[in-house]
C-alpha cells in the first residue's frame, strides 16, 4: 500500500498592493529557491487568493508525512523561519501540514 502524499502549507497574509508586489518578487526568487534546496520538497506550488488579495499561500510537497515531520525538525527549517523573519518582520504567517486521502 503507497502512503499518502504529505503538504506543508503556508499563509502569509502579506498587507497592500506595494507590499505584495515586493513580497512576490523576493519569495520567487530568493525564499522560494532557497526553501526548495533546504526542505528537499518534491514539488511547490504558490498562490494568490482571489478572496483577499493580500493573502499568500505556498504548498509544499512531500512523499508521506514521516518525511515532512522530519524536514520540519531539521536545522534547516529553522533557517527559513529566520530568512523569512528577517525580511518579512510584520507579515504574519500560519503552517499546517496536511495529508492527502482521496484524488480522483
Amino acid at each position: 500500500m503507497q502512503e499518502n502524499k504529505a503538504y506543508f502549507m503556508v499563509r502569509a497574509q502579506v498587507g497592500n498592493e506595494s507590499e505584495r508586489s515586493k513580497f512576490d518578487q523576493w519569495y520567487g526568487t530568493h525564499h522560494l529557491p532557497l526553501a526548495m534546496d533546504k526542505l528537499e520538497a518534491e514539488k511547490v506550488w504558490r498562490f494568490w487568493s482571489r478572496s483577499d488579495p493580500s493573502v499568500h499561500y505556498a504548498l509544499y510537497q512531500f512523499n508521506d508525512m514521516a518525511t515532512l515531520r522530519q524536514r520540519l525538525a531539521s536545522p534547516a527549517f529553522k533557517l527559513l523561519i529566520a530568512d523569512f523573519d528577517d525580511a518579512w518582520p510584520k507579515v504574519t504567517r500560519s503552517r499546517d501540514l496536511i495529508e492527502t486521502v482521496q484524488a480522483v
